[in-house]
């Protein structure tokens, strides 16, 4: 696992298209117990080179009822996003993740982890890329059939502070969905 971390690391695959460069950011032990598959890091994450370093980590934590003591334990949680670095700015926010890390990348990892227990597919690309055909139509969809994709995985919205909107509009979220998570997250923990 050691090495194949620092191919990552050094791993420049989509160099020419990264604005800001490249600096992957992805953390897994063989004993990972959770797998975070979230899009890409955020512009903070890249500079500080922690995972979800930013108000989406503090939702995503509090939504998992876990601190960052627990989070940042690579034998209770890997973080494996969709891209390793910061895609760059879009019109509404970033860009999306590039489609070049996980095809290379994600099955090398997986095989290093032991026995993973769970597998979080956070946001509508890496449900599509992990679900294929049996995502729903939209992410709402996805997120109210929850039930389906376990024990294996458990889909969520992104915890962007922009999503609140979303949230807001869907109590049942706040209502069925967390409890429920918090609940798996700690069994396995």
């Amino acid at each position: 696992m050691i090495k194949l971390l620092n191919e990552i690391k050094h791993c420049e695959i989509c160099k020419t298209h990264l604005e800001f460069g490249v600096n992957p950011v992805v953390t897994v032990n063989v004993n990972s117990k959770i797998v975070v598959i979230g899009q890409a890091p955020g512009r903070q994450v890249h500079e500080s080179g922690i995972p979800w370093d930013d108000q989406s980590g503090e939702n995503l934590r509090n939504w998992l009822g876990v601190d960052k003591d627990d989070f940042y334990q690579t034998d209770k949680f890997a973080i494996i996003p969709m891209s390793f670095c910061y895609p760059g700015k879009g019109k509404s926010g970033d860009l999306p993740p590039r489609r070049e890390c996980a095809p290379k990348w994600h099955e090398p990892l997986f095989s290093g982890i032991k026995n993973p227990e769970l597998i979080l597919l956070i946001g509508s690309y890496a449900q599509h890329y992990y679900l294929g055909n049996n995502a729903k139509r939209t992410l709402t969809e996805t997120v109210k059939a929850y039930k389906s994709y376990l024990p294996k995985f458990f889909v969520l919205p992104h915890p962007s502070p922009r999503n609140n909107i979303w949230q807001a509009k869907n109590e049942w979220f706040k209502e069925d969905v967390l409890p429920s998570l918090k609940a798996k997250v700690t069994d396995i923990l």
